[in-house]
């Protein structure tokens, strides 16, 4: 398959009438596949009310079909389109921080979406994201658009053009390319169908951000299981993951070099994950800052992009720093852990 690109400059006016972007909403109306950027990472967008077109994504992801897809809209009066009911909570989050990186589960309109956007479950996840060009590609195709992040299942998410050709091309019709993507962490999604709201990913949208507009809300049990209880059984699956093994090192910098070099040692290639503050204390066969710890959205944007950066090279094993959990630092740690498989080496206090 031949993979169309189209540049976008997302600067420009009026851009659902750019001729790249209505010929790439062309291709979305024909139901094939297109990548585009958002103001999260790159999504992998199709018609979401047609079975042949969001079957061509998970095919090009390589992505298990019982994995609801996110809908993606340009207008917020598509919302009732789509959803049986909006409540309250709902609408007021939506008014916050829409467009922007919230996904909202609602009780799913029946008979309009596709059976396999929803993966069958009677509530459907909907967001409206923040960036020219996906709203134009939206708005031009007239469309409801499904999308995933526009990556090989398993690997980390695109943040870049290069990342999603490197992954997709020749499996997908197009890419537009509209440059580096802002936040670098997918969307919050948020259930909004129980009485209280519960964060199933945290994300670009932050829990205190969110309890600041409709007060309490309660996390999935797997995230806290992540962040109470990191080395939680039945987390074996890796995501968001570079080709070498990934271990999270909880301690000093010191602790890690430790790590790092019995590795060497014995003949491993090792990789550290940290950021601008430590890039020049460590020793290593590859070193890659994934931004300021003093500034935790520096890390979000960059992660996915350092994460890449190891595949470059043949590396062994990777060992990468731990955040605090805490803001922004919830969805750092939460896509670190998937990346490492759950993997923590701890230092032990006597240690230190």
């Amino acid at each position: 398959m031949l993979t169309k690109i189209w540049t976008v400059d997302k600067t420009v006016e009026n851009l659902y009438t750019y001729p790249q972007i209505i010929e790439a909403a062309e291709v979305l109306q024909k139901n094939e596949v297109v990548a585009f950027p958002t103001e999260t990472v790159y999504g992998l967008g199709a018609n979401a009310l047609s079975d042949e077109a969001v079957n061509k994504i998970y095919e090009a992801k390589g992505r298990p079909s019982d994995n609801p897809l996110i809908v993606h809209i340009s207008k917020m009066e598509d919302v009732d389109k789509y959803a049986e009911e909006i409540p309250e909570q709902a609408k007021k989050l939506m008014n916050a921080f829409w467009p922007g990186p919230l996904t909202v589960i609602l009780k799913v309109k029946q008979g309009i979406l596709s059976n396999k956007v929803t993966a069958g479950l009677p509530t459907v996840g909907i967001r409206m994201p923040n960036h020219p060009v996906a709203l134009a590609l939206i708005e031009a195709s007239g469309l409801p658009i499904a999308a995933p992040s526009a990556n090989l299942s398993g690997k980390p998410s695109p943040t870049k053009f290069q990342h999603v050709y490197k992954d997709l091309n020749g499996k997908i019709s197009g890419i537009v390319d509209g440059g580096e993507t802002g936040v670098g962490v997918e969307s919050t999604v948020i259930d909004c169908t129980e009485p209280i709201p519960v964060i199933l990913r945290p994300g670009g949208t932050t829990r205190e951000e969110i309890e600041g507009i409709i007060g309490s809300v309660g996390m999935d049990r797997q995230v806290k299981e992540e962040v109470e209880k990191p080395k939680s059984p039945g987390m074996k699956y890796t995501h968001y993951a570079p080709a070498a093994p990934m271990y999270l090192v909880d301690g000093s910098p010191a602790f890690l070099q430790e790590t790092v070099d019995s590795m060497r040692k014995i003949g491993k290639r090792v990789g550290i994950l940290t950021t601008d503050e430590r890039v020049n204390t460590y020793q290593a066969d590859m070193v890659v800052s994934c931004g300021q710890r003093e500034q935790l959205s520096t890390v979000a944007h960059h992660l996915y992009d350092a994460l890449r950066q190891f595949d470059q090279e043949k590396i062994d094993m990777i060992y990468g720093e731990v955040f605090p959990r805490e803001g922004i630092g919830v969805a750092i740690m939460n896509r670190l852990l998937k990346a490492a498989g759950h993997r923590i080496i701890k230092e032990h206090t006597s240690n230190r």
